[in-house]
């Protein structure tokens, strides 16, 4: 039986049990536990992003997991949130906006689902992504990421100061997974694009551990802290910026833009074993 808590700061999940045994990070090594990226995935470069022709500032990630959330549901099977846009998310992104979370309990496996919904009278560009931290003591070589496709063309990309680099990063597939251990993530985080798969593995050795289906989304990252017994799977629409951008946030690959009244809706599911 998989049970949830949540919190109404950035609707974040904060507790994720199955049979009683916590699957999530606690917080102990990085204060956060599923954050949710929006309006943008990853850093800006100089902390900025020019939208219409105006510069607005942004932290890494975003707002979102920063603000309290209006909870709209809570009960053992799904919690529900809100959030609306109000002056403060104003002076950072200039559109009207409603952000709805909701993480829904199935059996053993949680779906998490984020819905935008464009209430401004212009077009609405934007970033959206996952950050779930799951308890893996990946340092000790025991664990790897499998994919359920055979990927042959999948692309890593690399970073330099949390930007995108135009240089690929090296291929890290082994017999069609990624095998963690202590040097894993010394250079950040694992960015892919060009995925096949729509579901990835958690396993340690041969032990499924969770199944992660991120259908829709066209990026996948894997970060944890160095040394940190917790590895993040975070499926992303968008990425970070990269080194050589304009500054223009429509310039994003694969920004999401929405019309007035347009809503957009994703969501990945975690089966836990």
């Amino acid at each position: 039986m998989l049970k949830i808590e949540s919190k109404s700061k950035g609707a974040e999940l904060t507790s994720i049990k199955l049979d009683g045994k916590e699957m999530l990070h606690q917080g102990e090594y990085w204060n956060r536990h599923a954050p949710i990226l929006f309006p943008i995935v990853g850093r800006l470069k100089n902390e900025e992003t020019i939208i219409n022709d105006r510069t607005y500032k942004m932290a890494q990630h975003g707002f979102a997991r920063d603000m309290e959330f209006k909870e709209l549901e809570k009960n053992e099977k799904e919690h529900k949130y809100v959030l609306e846009s109000n002056s403060e998310t104003l002076e950072k992104f200039p559109f009207e906006f409603s952000l709805y979370v909701t993480h829904l309990v199935e059996d053993n496996t949680l779906i998490t689902k984020y819905k935008v919904i464009n209430k401004d009278e212009k077009k609405m560009i934007f970033g959206l992504g996952g950050h779930p931290a799951f308890i893996c003591d990946y340092s000790n070589g025991n664990y790897k990421i499998e994919f359920e496709k055979q990927e042959d063309n999948i692309r890593f990309m690399s970073l330099k100061d949390g930007l995108i680099l135009e240089e690929q990063a090296p291929n890290i597939l082994s017999n069609n997974c990624i095998n963690l251990n202590k040097d894993s993530f010394v250079n950040d985080a694992i960015i892919m694009k060009d995925i096949k798969s729509n579901k990835v593995y958690l396993k340690e050795n041969e032990r499924t551990v969770l199944e992660f289906d991120f259908t829709g989304f066209p990026y996948l990252g894997l970060w944890a802290k160095i040394g940190a017994p917790f590895v993040c799977i975070e499926p992303w629409m968008n990425t970070a910026d990269k080194v050589n951008t304009d500054g223009k946030l429509e310039s994003k690959e694969n920004i999401l833009t929405l019309e007035p009244n347009e809503e957009f809706e994703c969501r990945y599911k975690v089966k836990f074993y």
